[in-house]
């Protein structure tokens, strides 16, 4: 018998899991930065529902921000669980939180492709309202059929595409805004970027371990207050308006537009999908900073967010935002987001966002959305095989396209002219004062300008760029086969207006899916000769070890 002896018992005992604090030294940095990238986002939205829409004051601030904050609450708290949870599976104190909040691109789209135009068609700002209302309830419905589709789309989609069309997300609709303000006061605003790039970019701690975000604030502040940026009367107009109001229900507004929904499912659809595609992108953005969430538990938050906030009165579909990596490599964790949530929803309870307004510059709080745009755009590069960054490159066009025709689009607009006419014989017909007035794009194409082509480029650009990223690093891998796939799927999609048109329908832009189809054909043609695939370059098995790790 064979006595075994203390000495030779095993003492090995189950590691127990980290502590999981609520919030991580790095955590007030993230906050910070965050509070102030939504806090901007949400002054845009003020203003251009009272100031373009003709919403009144008291609506804004007592309807649509209080159910802003409603749905920014919720999200806000869903994805610090889904923090939590993830960090508790794996074991680990450096999950950070998705971060969420209005989504940019929606805010310009909802005001001037949907609510103005019904404003000045039937000069009521309640109708353009409901149309608002029934159009975010409309996107909801599709982010949340999304989340059944947009995992099986991340999957067989190369990184490339997918971090390429957030990339361009990232240069065209978050950073050129931002940047342009910033130059428009630039002795305000690069101190600010300054302090931001050393804080964030280098890891040096600030003197008293002072957040970098709020240092950059409080200097910026600083300086638009000093140097007579700022105006006192208007804080004294603003503080008029602060007053407390509450989340009511709006099913009246909501379903007197969904009665006249039909014209605005042209927008709602491709939209819809380029809010659940974006989702998908983020999702995979934070995969490769080391966070795997659930993409099926993000578009369902999404989705139910763009529809409880429209029946409370918001026509503002919120969105996981772009740059959870950025937050992370500020110190966010798991409690950033929630945090600046319930200080963002307090905000749009109480009526401050006015007074705030005044009291902060607008050229010292953008900076912190051009740093996200510069995080973002590197991760694309960054985080793809180097063979894969003309792909990159190509999904980044689309956003660009889009953004610049915008911009002309709303020059002509601003000048009275709506309308681009493109037959043969159009001519220069002027605004009167009851009707727009339309430009010849005869005229345009004079003028240098590529207008017709950088819009049908720019239509739905997010989905167009991840189709075109996809073939680019299909054809560099020499899988023939999956970029003709792509190409297919170009076809069709451009055939029913998803990308590359204006409006859902039948035949929309024929000419540009016979461009894919012949793709197709050519891909399937070297498809035949059977080539072998591309060899990974050594840094793609560095990449590939990183993942696993």
């Amino acid at each position: 018998m064979t006595t075994v002896t203390p000495a030779a018992e095993s003492t090995t005992e189950a590691t127990p899991p980290p502590t999981l604090p609520w919030w991580a030294p790095g955590e007030t940095n993230a906050f910070f930065g965050l509070g102030f990238n939504v806090l901007v986002n949400v002054l845009v939205l003020t203003g251009l529902v009272i100031g373009v829409v003709g919403i009144s004051a008291h609506d804004a601030y007592h309807t649509i921000l209080p159910a802003l904050g409603v749905e920014l609450l919720v999200g806000n708290v869903y994805y610090t669980y889904l923090a939590r949870r993830l960090a508790r599976r794996e074991q680990r104190t450096d999950v950070a939180a998705m971060p969420y909040g209005p989504s940019v691109p929606h805010m310009f789209i909802v005001t001037f492709v949907i609510m103005l135009p019904t404003y000045l068609a039937t000069k009521d700002p309640v109708r353009a309202w409901e149309a608002g209302l029934a159009w975010a309830f409309v996107i909801g419905l599709i982010v949340l059929a999304g989340a059944f589709v947009g995992p099986y789309v991340r999957r067989w989609t190369p990184r490339a595409a997918l971090l390429g069309t957030l990339a361009g997300i990232s240069v065209a609709f978050i950073s050129m805004r931002p940047a342009g303000q910033m130059w428009e006061a630039a002795w305000i605003a690069l101190p600010v970027m300054v302090i931001i790039l050393i804080g964030f970019f280098t890891n040096l701690r600030l003197p008293g371990n002072i957040p970098v975000g709020l240092a950059a604030l409080l200097v910026g502040t600083a300086i638009g207050w000093i140097g007579g940026f700022m105006s006192a009367p208007d804080v004294s107009a603003a503080a008029k308006d602060v007053a407390i109001g509450l989340p009511t229900l709006q099913f009246h507004l909501l379903f007197t537009g969904l009665s006249h929904i039909g014209p605005l499912l042209s927008t709602a659809i491709p939209l819809g999908i380029y809010n659940f595609t974006e989702g998908m992108t983020n999702v995979e953005s934070a995969a490769v900073a080391g966070d795997s969430y659930n993409l099926r538990s993000v578009l369902l938050a999404d989705g139910t967010g763009a529809i409880v906030g429209a029946a409370l009165g918001s026509p503002f579909p919120p969105a996981v935002y772009i740059g959870h990596p950025g937050w992370k490599a500020a110190g966010g964790r798991t409690t950033y987001s929630m945090a600046s949530g319930i200080v963002i929803a307090v905000l749009c309870f109480s009526g401050m966002f006015g007074l705030l307004g005044a009291l902060l510059p607008i050229p010292a709080i953008v900076p912190i959305l051009l740093y996200i745009g510069l995080l973002i755009g590197a991760q694309a590069f960054q985080a793809v095989p180097r063979a894969h960054a003309a792909a990159v490159m190509i999904a980044i066009i689309p956003n660009v396209a889009s953004w610049a025709q915008g911009q002309m689009a709303n020059v002509l607009s601003a000048v009275g002219y709506q309308n681009v006419d493109f037959s043969e014989h159009a001519k220069l017909i002027p605004p009167t004062a009851t009707s727009p007035g339309t430009v010849p794009e005869s005229a345009l194409v004079n003028a240098g300008v590529i207008y017709r082509g950088l819009m049908l480029l720019g239509d739905g650009a997010v989905l167009a760029g991840l189709i075109l990223g996809a073939i680019v690093a299909f054809l560099i891998d020499r899988q023939f086969v999956k970029a003709a796939i792509y190409c297919g799927a170009g076809a069709v999609l451009s055939f029913v207006g998803l990308i590359h048109g204006a409006k859902v329908g039948w035949n929309i832009d024929g000419e540009v899916a016979l461009g894919y189809l012949l793709a197709a054909a050519v891909c399937a043609l070297f498809a035949l000769r059977k080539v072998p695939p591309r060899e990974p370059d050594p840094d793609e098995h560095l990449l590939a070890a990183a993942e696993a790790a």
